[in-house]
């Protein structure tokens, strides 16, 4: 078992000073100590300092793009104009970690009304376009909004969604998708614009966010042999999710597809970090295109 060695008082301290001899002083005959005889450590290079320190950076980095936020890229129109195409976007993955919600944590449930990121799960009922580059089952990321958590029975009547037999408190406004095609005389991409908003129609309804319809394109009809088994009716199954974009005429969600898998949740979007419109002009400098297309009104914008 290992000795401790304590650090002797004050008063031992001089007990142990040793006395005047006939040849000088004492302290002149003290033999060496194991302190006073270790060769000094070598210092550390510059180099060495630097490589120290980036090792740790990246071990923290990893940490915290594994468990705590991750950056994900917006390329599509369906939670316009709540979230643009060509936002970027931080993800807090902490706060929806699997496994029991511990009370001194920032950590809780998912809620109705969360803007979730998840993997898309891929289409059971039709699987056309799951071959896509920029739509692969578990592996591309979804950007959606929480309309029903487990055990809720949704109904959607036209372009209102009622949960538990109430209607969901949304706040609809009427505004115009870009085109589907881009126009190829122009160096912009004009599917990327955001959309139109119709001012002549005011809001209806209260409610914590905005959802948009574009009166040129008929409410989605819900296959009801897929995803609403029992007519317009579904009910979330447990660990599960019904979600849905903002732009609901322009959505592929959970009303094509089903619902979303609790395990395939990666977390909830938290705030832009930088924005770029691929809609804009472009010129031939990429630099002159990051200062004059980048939306840096958007920089710090909260995702709700």
């Amino acid at each position: 078992m290992a000795t401790k060695i304590a650090e002797p008082s004050l008063d031992e301290r001089a007990s142990t000073v040793a006395p005047h001899d006939e040849g000088g002083s004492g302290s002149h005959n003290r033999t060496p100590t194991a302190h006073d005889t270790r060769p000094p450590a070598p210092p550390r290079s510059v180099w060495r300092e630097y490589i120290e320190s980036g090792i740790v950076t990246v071990i923290m980095a990893l940490f915290g793009i594994t468990f705590v936020v991750q950056a994900v890229k917006v390329p599509t129109g369906s939670m316009q104009n709540t979230i643009l195409i060509g936002d970027q976007l931080l993800v807090n993955k902490f706060i929806f970690a699997p496994g029991p919600v511990m009370p001194f944590l920032p950590q809780r449930e998912i809620r109705r009304g969360d803007i979730i990121v998840f993997k898309y799960p891929g289409n059971k009922y039709d699987d056309s376009g799951d071959s896509e580059p920029n739509n692969i089952p578990y592996k591309t990321n979804y950007v959606k909004r929480v309309i029903g958590i487990p055990g809720d029975r949704i109904e959607i009547r036209g372009t209102q969604v009622f949960v538990n037999n109430q209607l969901l408190p949304e706040r609809h406004v009427q505004a115009e998708n870009p085109p589907d095609r881009d126009n190829p005389y122009t160096s912009g991409d004009e599917t990327g614009a955001p959309l139109k908003i119709m001012s002549e129609v005011p809001a209806t309804l209260p409610g914590s966010y905005t959802v948009y319809h574009d009166p040129e394109r008929d409410p989605v009809e819900i296959k009801f042999e897929d995803t609403f088994t029992n007519g317009n009716v579904v009910i979330v199954p447990p660990d599960s999710y019904f979600a849905m974009g903002d732009n609901r005429e322009n959505s592929l969600d959970s009303r094509f597809w089903g619902v979303v898998s609790r395990d395939l949740i990666v977390g909830r979007a938290m705030f832009v970090y930088w924005s770029y419109d691929t809609s804009a002009p472009q010129s031939s400098n990429p630099i002159t295109n990051f200062f004059s297309n980048s939306r840096w009104s958007r920089t710090g914008t909260l995702v709700r």
